[in-house]
């Protein structure tokens, strides 16, 4: 598009102006080619014609567009011209407050002379880490970037601060030193840092001064070299300084002050060792009295004193140095009062004992008279001679002045000589940062060789300056592969050369000092004669021959040539520094030694090896002094030194600072177009854009321009490649190709190109919007007329309604009316009717009869007269038609015979064919068609006439009956009239009796009516009163109430408000308190780690000098990851290697086969559980039948079920056997075919599962043996009459005699026979029951089996891993049901053996005593009982380190997680502490807590950077902690636990004071955990929750310049706010697996998001594109989803949510309207987590996206400001992101038993045993 397109109606422009250098303009009606005038509105509303310039026909600069106004960077302007870096810096300055913006590679720093919070150490570690374009423009952002390149390219770099005096650059230099003595720190305890910011107080004090433009302007340029180490800490520093303003010790201008030192001095008299100084006011010394100015505001100089003597402490200056320093300057200031008494013109001298002179001497220790004489003398020395020559007084004075300018030079050089060596490192440095802070491009009205020095120094510069933008340029050309064309710059080559070439202007000046009679006027007509009318860049005045002027590259200047000579040369008399080098001040001499012996400033130190790619030359030592005067002059030192500083900046990577002064005034945000844009020309600014603006400035992603232009493509356009998709619209939307360049990863465009398109966009989004709104309001209007219509249909309905029930009221009324009318006149009607049709009904009897007849006659008469007529006019027409038709007839014969011979002769011709006999019977059918139809119409015709004749004879008949009714109705109703007139008579007579009792009876009621009303008026009255007592009662009542309840609610809400307030006092007290102890705990855990550093240096030194030994790892541990059950026997080291290696082979076995394990494991303590009780009940029948006699079977049983159980104990071991032969095979074959089928691995794994299943139907055999015990028990134990012994039935029978005893014995045996017969009959059914379950069993057994086998079969077809894990997985869950079935025999068999004990008391009750003695006793075999454990465990005091090293150093919390109970190892810890506890053994108990506190320790030491180490160190700790609590014996902690719990209770040792100790362990564990957390979460949370779209297309992208930011779209490795959550997610997993407390994850969940909230708003404060309605929804967005998180995990009442406040009002501040008051109003209420200074800040930064977006009004903001006054808070502008909430451990008591606690064979702990 070409550039004239642009200027269109309402395009804007920028036009000069004399005022404020550039003003905008609005063009009225279209540019087109060939107008000479432009049609302009102002923005006051004036129009204005601005004419072009004919010859250039140059159009006036375009406007940006608003939404890019206010950019960080000035490259990411789309037209980059003068006016809108003016522009652009305005807003940012005057609207938004903010002094720092990018321009390309240069930061422009704009003074605002006032004290901004934007430099404190929580913006250095916001900024820290950062990229450059990622923040806001800082000077620490330009650090960071320096300090980041130095690190990672290994190449020194060098910061350049330049700028005009006041514009700042001695503070933002400090800034920057500041920035690198934070972010570094010092890699000794030598506080190098410090040192290095001490440096600063020194410097200002002896270089600095007050000028008009500045108070604390530098009058010397400096550049200081910041060392580091490899470890990139600082270990150094070294400066050079550059042309020190020696004049301003003698002279100053008016209102301005000598270096600062001087006032500093004479404000500090009156202490008592400077009464030796004999110091005054400083009015009272010529030196310090010329500018007029000796105060300046704000500042105490005997305060500053105070901080330069400190400062000098620091850097290792002695005081007897710095009183030797103050002396020398003391000295100088009464030098400066020394006056010359003229004796002629050519001679002077001092007056005798002259007072400053004096004191002069005294203070620097030399002669009076010495002084006195080479003041007013000099020697001079010829090739034969040499005498003394009196001088002038004018020379005495220059004389004087220049030894008081030579000696504050000299002290200037001793000073920094050692501030060097006390900067100097003892350390190998590895790489530097260099700050230069060099004075900018001056021009004064006179200018002198001071500003011609400082002018070819900036000429260096910038010419550097130039070649490093230039190159940048180049190299992103090169880098994106476009094609490179050359471009155009300024190079300021020729002005160096015209300066410091040969014959150059330093070298013609060099010349002249050396001549004899060398002057300035004699050096000007040199100047003159050399470069004038040769060099364009040299000219002369018009009007002077003692001044030249120089085309710079900032601006023309004019140099008076007055004074050159005497400024270059620096002439000091050599009689009066001998005099001084003769002092007996020890000091003085040094400073006066030969610069050989002498270190200069800018000398390299030793040890220094810059680390670069170009090497850097060391400085030249300088030529030793004569003892004449030809020595180098001062314009040769500093071309030297300015050509060692450009080697140094060219052997580095620069960084520009530029400094601008935005007023003359020295007033805060006070913005002059003028002195600024004098300024940007000066500084290089304006080259920088002007380089961009001739290549291609504007630049954008692939992805950033898909996303900021996505709306001007359509969606056939969007493809899958993002490069080619962006070519084809870029192809459409700008036609020449030429105004951009694809490039690999970038679109580079010309200047206006984006403009263009932003444009294009905005008018795309125009009518979007537009056509939105049309749509809302459309909707909004029609929502309200539904309204307004629903509402007027409600009110015309209750108006219709009122007026329906007025109209039915009427109607009523009316009807009411009606009806009483309607029969008082139906009666008189029907009265006067009745008589009336009496009488009608006579007359019309006899007047209907009279016209019946007439009209009878009448028809008669008309009937016969259309008889007569119808056969009259019947002949008449039958006789015409006869006529008619014989005439017809005639005439149709004579046509019909003409017309028939005329066809005759065709006919005759047609008759021979045969077609023509077949025409002719063709029409003879149609003639006969046509003759049938015309009879038919003439029958029809025939027939409705005969119908017409029938109806009119009927319609007579009808007629002339109807007649003759008529006439009999008539007589009738004559008649029936008769009857009624007599009638009515009479009912008249009637009607006038009822009429006299009507008014009778109304008469009663009127009287009764009035009697009712005058009852019920009185009735109504009395009502009334006392409904009115009644209401006044109840009024009063609830009066009386409503003051009691207000009374009541005052007192409650006053003693809930005041308790509140206490409450809430004491909590804040309470958490103040624990905070200050958990940050001293936070100090000594710090101070504890630099002990154990320090120590291990030591240890490290120490070892370093005994190089046969190596250092081992006492944390070393060959422990496999995963743990075993306590099953396994301790393995030795190679064994569990081998597990190590197996386990690494195939985890995936080893876990199966852990869970059947654990499975088996708990089966066979079922089995134990059995055993043991049956044992119990064996035992107590046992003792129940100690002394009866047992039948042989029964001890067989008994045999049996010993025999076995010893079977099952065999069995159980053999498992045990298998499962150990099993892990042995595992771990010797480490094949990777281990798992494969065949493999000895997969056959044991086989055959356990079988030993399994056998196992399993061993125990349900002997559960059916055990059933079948407790039955034949219980058959045993019933009562003996039912049954006899075999023995006692023989012997009976022996005895029975006589045959009544037979017989009566036979009747007990037919009995006992039965009763057997029974009990067999029970038994064989009993049997048959179990033999059918036994063969269900079987069935089930053959399923199970066919299932097996199919399982098999489906397991073979599956790759190794995947057949193994199904086949176990299988089994476990066989084993699972089984074992249910276990579990509900077991469930039968309490059930028999509560039945055994109730059968066995009762038999024990039926036995007697002597039964008892005479049973013999069987032998039983008795099982082995398993022993009660007490929850102790017992270890040797020389096993307590191995049982720290297995249990705390060499544990792996991620196998105790996983497969163990949590907080294990304190559990174990606790009951070791128990065990000594038990032994009353308090040495084995400290040394076990002891070794257990420091064991931790040395852990997190270790691997303190571990979430999960530390996190599993916390849970336990905190376990270790409630254990000791809760089995301390106190009552508050026993309260909690069961008796069995209570029993296991401390009982000998009160472990309070370590509860404490292990508290403190806690907090400190705890505050590792967040430190840990923090620099996880840390990287992630800017990038997911600001940077990063998580609503797609919501926010634009912004165009963005040099400097680009990290792009908010999505790239892979970008972090997300899903990464967020999923590390949320994988902390509280983590924590959760650990065991850790709820409450204790609640705090740990509520300090990671206050980092996270805090981190986001410190960034969205500090970044200016983050401060958008777009982006406020996105955060909105982002911390609903970390709600929703917080809801899913049950964190809700964590108090997370409310760390989050701050965050969500930043938001909500972004989102809502910020417009009118009310909008203030409601901003205050709602940020009330914000401070004063945070809601400013968001305001100022808020930046619209769009162009529909508005900006903040400053006045708006004043507003936010004023109704803000009264808040108090924090003057803070960041959040402390650093700060960690105080942490509580709220008891939680185990409920778990420690007896039933196992220790894992894997622990190797097999050294302890329990108790």
């Amino acid at each position: 598009m070409a550039a004239s397109e642009l200027y269109t109606k309402y395009a804007r422009i920028w036009i000069p102006d004399s005022d404020v250098v550039w003003k905008s303009a609005e063009l009225l009606k279209d540019y087109k080619t060939g107008d000479k005038v432009l049609h302009l509105r102002l923005e006051d509303g004036k129009d204005q014609q601005y004419s072009l310039d004919p010859k250039t026909k140059e159009l006036p600069p375009l406007r940006n567009p608003d939404i890019l106004v206010g950019e960080n960077d000035l490259t990411a302007l789309s037209y980059l011209h003068e006016p809108a870096v003016l522009h652009n810096l305005k807003v940012r300055f005057i609207d938004s407050k903010l002094i720092y913006t990018y321009c390309g590679i240069v930061l422009v720093a704009i003074n605002p002379y006032e004290q901004l919070p934007i430099y404190g150490e929580d913006i250095i570690n916001a900024y820290s880490g950062q990229n450059m374009g990622d923040m806001d423009p800082h000077i620490f952002a330009v650090a960071e970037e320096a300090y980041k390149q130095m690190a990672r390219d290994e190449r020194n770099q060098s910061i350049i601060v330049s700028g005009e005096s006041g514009a700042g650059k001695t503070v933002s230099a400090k800034y920057a030193m500041r920035y690198f003595a934070t972010v570094s720190g010092s890699a000794s305890e030598a506080n190098v840092e410090e040192r290095v910011l001490a440096s600063n107080p020194i410097m200002e004090s002896i270089g600095n001064a007050k000028t008009t433009r500045n108070d604390n302007s530098s009058r010397f340029g400096k550049y200081i070299e910041i060392g580091f180490d490899k470890r990139y800490r600082i270990i150094g520093a070294h400066m050079r300084t550059y042309l020190l303003e020696k004049s301003r010790v003698v002279f100053q201008a008016e209102d301005e002050r000598n270096y600062h030192i001087f006032y500093q001095l004479c404000a500090s008299a009156a202490l008592p060792e400077f009464k030796t100084l004999r110091l005054g006011n400083a009015n009272h010394f010529h030196y310090t009295k010329q500018g007029g100015s000796p105060v300046i505001d704000g500042i105490d100089d005997a305060k500053e004193m105070a901080n330069t003597r400190r400062a000098c402490s620091l850097l290792g200056i002695s005081d007897s140095c710095q009183m030797g320093i103050f002396q020398i300057l003391a000295a100088i200031l009464h030098l400066g009062n020394v006056a010359f008494t003229s004796r002629d013109a050519d001679s002077c001298v001092i007056p005798p004992k002259h007072e400053p002179l004096k004191i002069f001497c005294e203070l620097m220790a030399v002669e009076y008279d010495q002084m006195a004489h080479w003041l007013c003398h000099r020697k001079l020395a010829t090739a034969t001679e040499t005498y003394i020559k009196p001088i002038s007084k004018l020379q005495a004075v220059n004389a004087r002045d220049a030894l008081a300018k030579h000696i504050y030079a000299r002290l200037f050089s001793w000073i920094v000589d050692h501030v060097n060596k006390a900067l100097l490192s003892t350390m190998k440095q590895h790489s530097f940062i260099g700050v230069l802070d060099i004075y900018g491009f001056e021009t004064f009205e006179v200018n002198s060789f001071e500003q011609f020095c400082i002018n070819y120094a900036n000429e260096k510069l910038q010419q550097q300056f130039n070649m490093h933008v230039f190159k940048l340029e180049q190299e992103e050309y090169m880098r994106e592969q476009i094609p490179w064309t050359l471009i155009d710059f300024y190079d300021n080559q020729p002005c160096i050369n015209l300066i410091e070439a040969k014959l150059g202007i330093l070298d013609l000046l060099d010349e002249e000092c050396k001549m004899p009679k060398g002057s300035d006027n004699s050096w000007a007509q040199k100047l003159y004669n050399t470069h004038l009318n040769k060099t364009a860049l040299f000219e002369k005045p018009r009007l002077s021959n003692k001044a030249f002027i120089i085309q710079h590259f900032a601006d023309k200047v004019e140099y008076q040539c007055e004074g050159f000579l005497e400024k270059n040369k620096d002439t000091v008399y050599e009689e009066q520094i001998n005099v001084l080098k003769s002092s007996k001040l020890k000091m003085l001499p040094e400073l006066f030694q030969d610069e050989k012996e002498a270190s200069p400033a800018s000398a390299t130190p030793s040890g220094r090896t810059p680390l670069s790619r170009a090497p850097v030359k060391p400085a030249k030592s300088k030529v030793a002094q004569t003892s004449k005067e030809h020595k180098k002059t001062v314009g040769h030192q500093f071309r030297n030194s300015l050509h060692l500083l450009m080697e140094t900046l060219n052997a580095t990577t620069p960084h520009y600072v530029r400094c601008i002064k935005p007023n003359d005034f020295k007033l805060p945000f006070m913005f002059d177009e003028k002195r600024t844009v004098q300024q940007l020309r000066a500084c290089g600014v304006l080259e920088t854009i002007r380089i961009s603006a001739a290549g291609f400035p504007s630049r954008w992603t692939y992805q950033e321009f898909f996303s900021r232009y996505r709306v001007l493509m359509k969606q056939k356009d969007v493809l899958s490649d993002r490069k080619q998709t962006c070519k084809n619209v870029l192809e459409k939307l700008i036609l020449n190709k030429d105004k951009y360049q694809f490039g690999k990863t970038k679109i580079f465009f010309r200047a206006g190109q984006v403009a263009y398109l932003e444009k294009i966009r905005a008018d795309k989004l125009r009518v979007a919007c537009i056509r939105i709104q049309k749509t809302i309001r459309g909707w909004l209007m029609r929502k309200k007329y539904l309204r307004m219509r629903k509402a007027a249909i409600t009110i015309q309905r209750y108006v219709r309604g009122y007026q329906a029930r007025c109209l039915a009221i009427f109607l009523r009324r009316t009807r009411a009316a009606i009806i009483i009318q309607k029969y008082q006149r139906m009666f008189s009607a029907r009265k006067h009717y009745r008589r009336t049709r009496g009488a009608t009904v006579v007359v019309q009897s006899y007047v209907r009869g009279c016209l019946a007849r007439r009209k009878y006659q009448k028809m008669l008469r008309d009937h016969k007269a259309t008889v007569v007529q119808k056969h009259v006019r019947g002949w008449l027409a039958r006789r015409h038609f006869r006529r008619a038709r014989r005439a017809i007839v005639y005439l149709q014969c004579c046509c019909r015979r003409m017309i028939a011979k005329r066809q005759l002769k065709a006919l005759k011709i047609e008759a021979r064919s045969v077609e023509h006999y077949k025409k002719l019977n063709v029409g003879m059918e149609n003639k006969i068609m046509q003759l049938q139809r015309k009879i038919d119409e003439q029958t029809r015709d025939s027939r409705s006439l005969l119908e017409k004749l029938t109806a009119l004879e009927a319609a007579y008949g009808s007629e002339t009956e109807k007649l003759k009714n008529d006439v009999e109705r008539l007589k009738m109703s004559e008649e029936e009239a008769k009857n009624a007139t007599n009638r009515a008579l009479s009912l008249q007579e009637e009607v006038a009796k009822l009429r006299k009792e009507l008014h009778q009876t109304q008469a009663e009621k009127k009287t009764i009516e009035e009697q009712a009303g005058a009852y019920k008026q009185e009735t109504d009255q009395l009502v009334l009163e006392l409904k009115e007592q009644n209401s006044l009662l109840k009024k009063e009542k609830e009066d009386l109430n409503r003051h009691i309840q207000e009374q009541a609610r005052e007192i409650t809400e006053v003693v809930e408000k005041r308790f509140l307030e206490e409450t809430k006092q004491l909590d804040l007290d309470l958490n103040n308190e624990r905070q200050r102890y958990q940050n001293l705990l936070q100090e000594f855990s710090r101070l504890e780690e630099r002990y154990d550093d320090l120590k291990d240096e030591m240890q490290l030194m120490m070892n370093i000098s005994k190089p046969g030994q190596k250092r081992r790892d006492s944390t070393h541990s060959n422990e496999s990851e995963y743990t075993y059950s306590s099953e396994i026997t301790e393995p030795d080291e190679l064994q569990m290697r081998l597990e190590e290696a197996s386990e690494r082979k195939a985890p995936l076995d080893m876990s199966l086969f852990l869970k059947l394990q654990k499975r088996v494991t708990e089966l066979e303590q079922e089995k134990q559980w059995l055993q043991e009780e049956l044992d119990r009940k064996e035992e107590q029948a046992l003792k129940a039948k100690a002394q009866e006699e047992r039948p042989p079977m029964r001890g067989a049983e008994l045999e049996y079920e010993s025999l076995k159980r010893q079977e099952l104990e065999s069995e159980n071991k053999k498992l045990k056997n298998e499962l150990n032969e099993l892990r042995k095979a595992l771990m010797e074959k480490s094949a990777p075919g281990v798992t494969a089928p065949g493999a000895p691995a997969y056959q044991v794994l086989l055959d356990q599962m079988t030993s399994v299943s056998e196992e399993l139907e061993v125990r349900k055999e002997e559960v059916l043996i055990l059933r079948s015990q407790l039955m034949s028990q219980k058959e045993a134990i019933q009562p003996k009459n039912t049954m006899t012994e075999p023995t006692i039935l023989l012997e009976d029978v022996q005895k029975m005699k006589d045959k009544g005893e037979i017989a009566q014995a036979y009747v007990g045996l037919k009995e006992t026979n039965r009763l057997l017969e029974s009990q067999l009959q029970a038994q064989k059914r009993s049997h048959e029951a179990e033999l059918e379950a036994l063969r269900g069993e079987v069935q089930s057994l053959k399923e199970e089996n066919n299932r097996q086998q199919q399982l098999l079969a489906q397991n073979l077809q599956l790759p190794p891993e995947a057949r193994i894990e199904a086949s176990l997985q299988h089994e476990i869950t066989r084993l699972t049901n089984e074992n249910l079935t276990v579990r509900k025999l077991k469930k039968q068999l309490k059930v028999f053996a509560k039945k055994i004990d109730e059968l066995e008391v009762g038999h024990m009750e039926n036995i007697s005593p002597g039964q008892i003695i005479d049973e013999p006793i069987h032998p039983v075999n008795i099982p082995r009982k398993e022993k009660d454990f007490q929850g102790m465990l017992e270890y040797k005091k020389e096993d307590e380190p191995k049982l720290i090293k297995n249990l705390i150093l060499d544990l792996k919390p991620r196998g105790v997680a996983v497969n163990l109970i949590p907080g294990l190892p304190a559990y174990i810890l606790f009951m070791c502490v128990r065990h000594a506890d038990y032994l009353n053994d308090d040495q084995k108990v400290r040394s076990l807590l002891t070794s257990t506190i420091n064991g931790i320790k040395k852990v997190l030491k270790k691997k303190g950077d571990d979430f999960e180490t530390v996190s599993f160190w916390l849970s336990n700790t905190c376990r270790f902690l409630h254990c000791l609590k809760q089995y301390s014996g106190e009552e508050g902690f026993m309260k909690h636990n069961t008796p069995r719990q209570n029993e296991h209770c401390l009982t000998n040792f009160d472990l309070a004071e370590y509860r404490q100790v292990l508290s403190d362990l806690a907090i400190q564990i705890y505050q590792q955990l967040v430190r840990v957390l923090e620099s996880i979460l840390q990287p992630m949370i800017v990038s997911g929750m600001l940077e990063h779209e998580t609503i797609q297309g919501v926010s634009g992208v912004k165009p963005t310049g040099l400097r680009k930011r990290t792009s908010s779209i999505a790239d892979e490795g970008t972090y997300t706010l899903d990464s967020i959550v999923r590390q949320l997610n994988t902390f509280h997993s983590i924590m959760c697996q650990h065991g850790m407390d709820p409450e204790l994850i609640k705090q740990v969940v509520k300090q990671m998001f206050y980092i996270i909230g805090a981190v986001t708003l410190n960034n969205l404060l500090l970044r200016k594109d983050m401060c958008s309605w777009s982006k406020g929804m996105q955060i909105r967005y982002n911390v609903s989803q970390l709600e929703e998180w917080l809801r899913d995990k049950n964190l809700v009442n964590s108090s997370a949510k409310e760390t989050l406040e701050p965050l969500i009002q930043a938001a909500q501040l972004l989102q809502v309207k910020k417009k009118t008051d009310d909008d203030a109003e409601a901003i205050c209420s709602m940020c009330n987590a914000l401070t004063t200074a945070q809601i400013v800040k968001v305001l100022n930064l808020y930046t619209p996206v769009n162009e529909f977006e508005e900006r903040v009004s400053v006045s708006f903001i004043r507003t936010i400001q004023l109704r803000l006054r009264d808040r108090k808070d924090s003057p803070q502008l960041l959040m402390d992101a650093k700060h960690i909430f105080p942490v509580t451990f709220p008891f939680n008591p185990s409920s778990l038993a420690l007896e039933t606690i196992q220790i894992p064979g894997s622990l190797g702990l097999g050294f302890i045993t329990r108790v």
